[in-house]
């Protein structure tokens, strides 16, 4: 078992008192994922986290954060469990050399900071965000599991809320601070996007000294962003189309699970290959060969990264597989949605010559007082995308199949169960189908469904 806390250190880190002498090897805030070795941190939510310590025991944990002095060994007595979580990953930050790089945006986060990582794993020892643990607990979580030996670490932040990023951003003191794009997303909790921009150059908030931030150039935000970077003495390094980006991309083409450009980088053109699908991915490619070039990490390694780099399911994944015994390809860009990730991924039906284009689209949350027109404003890039059919699932999205020509109207569906169903009667041989929308859709068990009944299609195709 790796060593990543004792009892002693713990103690130490949390100012906590430990109850007998132990050591684990991660941390858990779940049970039903907890890991045998690991340390359970109870939370407190809609449930008391301490109601679960023995369930935590009872699945292997080495010991158990309590605020419960009468707690039985192994355990960690504390005043405050999430609090005691944010001690344990200061020491992780503090304890280690890593180099560390924190990445945010409205669009673009988690696969981001995959393929980032994916280039920081081919130089030295990575520690990066898992899923999208990037809230209040997820953040902290993903620094105190931190092995001390890590080379890089590579954090997701997220928010949904001005002030959340100068919280979170100085418990990892970045020395790179990335925003992907600034984009309507979470308009119900802001005014307008100027909002969601300032909220998010609270990122620049924990960076260290002369840290450094990757902006896109391409954006319109980017003079608002690099003048808040700027006033934290960060230097800055961009990425884009746009002829002053630091990594200038040209010559971009695509083609189903081919994408390539070449990018200029100090007067000197590199080729870049990746085996994805969707423009944007280029974008994303350039942004991680920014983000590692600040910390040190040659060039040539990100590129050779990059092209065997895949897409996550969820997040882009292109799969070939079989449904009522009719082969098609499904995009699964199942995790979520806002109106500019809905563009990018529609648009990645555009290199589809061959066969139909479906779309199934959910509802796309949180997006304020504007969120049917912001549904309804997607019928130009479907129509753009040559989209043959599109199916529906939500409320709001009745307001995208009004927009639509007729010929292009889908079934307008309840629920994931309701979406299957239509699809099945749309479906033809040859056909890609994307499938997207935000998370609590549930268009992740329609991926689900449609996998499970995809036994054998490798030995058809």
């Amino acid at each position: 078992m790796r060593q990543l806390w004792t009892s002693e250190d713990a103690a130490k880190a949390t100012g906590g008192a430990s109850k007998g002498n132990w050591t684990i090897s991660g941390l858990s805030i779940d049970t039903r994922s907890l890991q045998w070795g690991d340390l359970f941190v109870p939370l407190k939510d809609a449930r008391d986290g301490h109601d679960f310590i023995p369930q935590a025991r009872a699945a292997g944990a080495g010991a158990v954060i309590s605020e419960n002095p009468n707690e039985q060994a192994p355990a960690l007595i504390v005043k405050d469990s999430l609090q005691a979580m944010r001690d344990l990953a200061i020491a992780a930050r503090v304890r280690s050399q890593a180099k560390r790089i924190a990445v945010t945006g409205s669009v673009g986060k988690t696969s981001l900071k995959e393929a980032i990582s994916a280039i920081c794993a081919a130089s030295g020892s990575t520690h990066k965000s898992l899923k999208s643990f990037n809230n209040h607990w997820g953040v902290p979580l993903t620094l105190a599991t931190m092995p001390a030996d890590t080379n890089y670490g590579v954090f997701e932040v997220g928010m949904n809320h001005a002030g959340e990023l100068s919280d979170l951003s100085p418990l990892i003191s970045p020395h790179v601070a990335v925003i992907t794009k600034i984009a309507p997303a979470h308009l119900a909790h802001f005014e307008n996007v100027d909002a969601i921009a300032a909220a998010k150059a609270e990122v620049f908030d924990g960076l260290i000294e002369a840290g450094i931030a990757v902006l896109n150039r391409d954006d319109s935000y980017f003079d608002f962003l690099a003048s808040k970077a700027a006033s934290k003495d960060a230097k800055i390094i961009s990425f884009g189309e746009h002829e002053d980006a630091d990594i200038r991309i040209l010559n971009a083409v695509a083609a189903p699970g081919d994408l390539r450009a070449t990018l200029e980088i100090s007067g000197v053109e590199y080729k870049l290959h990746l085996p994805l699908d969707g423009m944007h991915w280029i974008q994303n490619a350039a942004c991680a060969i920014a983000a590692t070039q600040a910390i040190g990490i040659d060039i040539e390694t990100a590129l050779k990264a990059l092209s065997g780099f895949r897409a996550l399911p969820g997040r882009g994944e292109a799969v070939d597989v079989k449904l009522d015994g009719k082969i098609f390809t499904l995009i699964d860009d199942s995790y979520n949605a806002n109106p500019e990730s809905m563009k990018a991924a529609i648009s990645t039906l555009s290199s589809r010559a061959n066969g139909r284009k479906i779309a199934v689209l959910g509802d796309m949350f949180e997006l304020g007082k504007d969120e049917l027109e912001l549904h309804a404003a997607l019928a130009g890039p479907l129509e753009a995308a040559g989209v043959s059919r599109v199916i529906v699932l939500g409320e709001c999205m009745r307001s995208l199949k009004g927009a639509l020509p007729r010929e292009m109207r889908g079934a307008w569906c309840r629920d994931w169960s309701g979406a299957l169903a239509a699809l099945r009667n749309e479906l033809q041989d040859g056909d890609t189908v994307l499938i997207k929308g935000s998370n609590a859709t549930g268009l992740g068990h329609l991926v689900a469904a449609i996998r499970k009944e995809q036994k054998g299609v490798a030995d058809v195709l």
